[in-house]
């Protein structure tokens, strides 16, 4: 689940996304300050909490974290608007460290990479990497499904030239670190990094 504030942009209006609509059309339907999006399968892919500050006040612009007694009161927004479901907050990061076990080329590419990378204990991803610089045995930073980006970009599973990836392998410039290089490339981390954790700790 994404919580995303751009009041500057967006207005005073809290986003919070629950999954990847693919694209489709979606429904929308507003009681109060409230709005539930629905994709076309009746599943909910959102939420929108309008005039936000008059009930919460939200740190930050882009992705946002909320702590557990916010994530309360939008249930009691939610409640109140006449709404029956619920926001269940997941706890587990989304950008995390991640460790290249495998990494052979795309069969219909020159410049696509399929690698198999742990990003927790038990926990593999195939994802499908385009970076020149990427290797078997390299620990990495990998934003998992349902993660959001420094830009705002979400981040969901997807298939290139045929081949299913989960994530993305980041650069330090996706990442927007400071003094990111300009010539394309993951960024590699030390060896001491830790499998799972968060990035940035």
């Amino acid at each position: 689940m994404i919580f995303a504030y751009n009041k500057a942009h967006v207005g005073d209006t809290l986003m919070v996304i629950v999954s990847n609509d693919n694209g489709t059309e979606n429904t929308v339907i507003r009681k109060w300050n409230v709005a539930q999006i629905k994709d076309e399968t009746g599943q909910i892919v959102g939420w929108n909490f309008f005039h936000i500050s008059d009930h919460l006040k939200i740190e930050g612009n882009g992705q946002v974290k909320l702590t557990e007694e916010q994530i309360a009161q939008l249930n009691r927004l939610i409640k109140e608007a006449g709404f029956e479901e619920t926001l269940t907050e997941e706890n587990e990061p989304k950008i995390v460290v991640g460790y290249v076990k495998t990494c052979i080329p795309h069969p219909d590419s020159d410049h696509l990479s399929i690698t198999e990378t742990q990003v927790g204990k038990e926990e593999v991803l195939q994802i499908v990497c385009g970076a020149p610089n990427i290797e078997a045995g390299q620990k990495v930073v990998v934003a998992k499904p349902g993660a959001m980006m420094p830009d705002g970009m979400m981040i969901w599973p997807g298939t290139l030239r045929g081949v299913e990836s989960h994530g993305m392998i980041c650069s330090a410039k996706e990442l927007q670190l400071p003094d990111a290089p300009k010539e394309k490339g993951i960024l590699v981390l030390p060896e001491d990094a830790v499998i799972g954790e968060a990035f940035p700790k």
